[in-house]
């Protein structure tokens, strides 16, 4: 049998899907859900502390409980990386039209506000490992985020690393200023020369740091999903590593696998 702070949490939920609570509505005082509702404050608190848990509900202090805004959804499938691939050696003006992150979201690319960072660093044990380099290679190490500019906080928080020696016979691929690159690394990597044969995706999920909770916006008790993406070349050298932080509350990942018929 249910509980009474879940019984409230389950018709304020209704409200809220059904529209009477609008995203951004400041929910009744807690002295009036208690009123409302015929429980005590402490079990009134347990039901929107199950919503703040579930993103349905924000609490801002000193102002209220409120419907939260929903947040673009993303939809990431491991198809996705052949779509880059095929787009790679297109025109630049047609790879200019759409990236990676208008394909997860449907946005389009003047939806979007794009930071990074580009930095040289020496590689530590764990990038010396899965590049197969001695522990000190110059690396860049290329930090991104990408928003919805109608919302504050990212899609996912990404670093990237590429062997610099690898990639500085191009040196527009140490300059950050040319980011939103268009046709993403895959194109980068082809202007050197480089073909991807295959790429591997490690995924695990974790609680968030109290910096990656604010730098996402996420609410209390989100998990995490981590994503490490190691990218091979057409000899089975490793090219390129990143770290994808991705949200738990906005984020879908569907993996495809085609079987051979018998």
């Amino acid at each position: 049998m249910a509980k009474a702070y879940e019984r409230i949490a389950d018709d304020l939920r209704d409200r809220i899907h059904a529209g009477e609570l609008m995203p951004g509505v400041r929910l009744p005082a807690e002295t009036a859900l208690v009123e409302e509702y015929g429980r005590s404050l402490p079990t009134v608190r347990q039901a929107l502390g199950l919503l703040q848990a579930e993103g349905l509900v924000e609490k801002q202090h000193g102002r209220g409980n409120f419907v939260r805004q929903r947040r673009t959804p993303v939809f990431r499938t491991n198809l996705r990386h052949q779509w880059e691939k095929s787009r790679a050696r297109k025109p630049e003006q047609q790879r200019k039209e759409t990236g990676a992150t208008e394909h997860d979201t449907g946005l389009e690319v003047n939806d979007l506000v794009f930071y990074a960072v580009y930095s040289e660093i020496e590689a530590d044990e764990e990038l010396a490992e899965i590049f197969g380099i001695t522990v000190g290679t110059m690396m860049v190490e290329r930090t991104y985020r990408t928003r919805y500019q109608a919302e504050d906080h990212p899609f996912s928080l990404v670093v990237s690393y590429l062997v610099r020696d690898m990639v500085a016979v191009n040196p527009e691929l140490l300059d950050a200023t040319n980011e939103p690159w268009p046709g993403g690394t895959q194109n980068q990597l082809y202007t050197i020369g480089i073909e991807l044969a295959r790429l591997e995706e490690r995924v695990s999920a974790r609680p968030p740091t109290a910096e990656e909770s604010e730098e996402l916006g996420l609410p209390p008790g989100t998990a995490l999903i981590v994503l490490g993406k190691t990218s091979y070349d057409t000899d089975g050298r490793v090219v390129e590593h990143s770290y994808v932080r991705l949200p738990g509350d906005r984020t879908e990942m569907t993996f495809v696998t085609d079987l051979e018929r018998w």
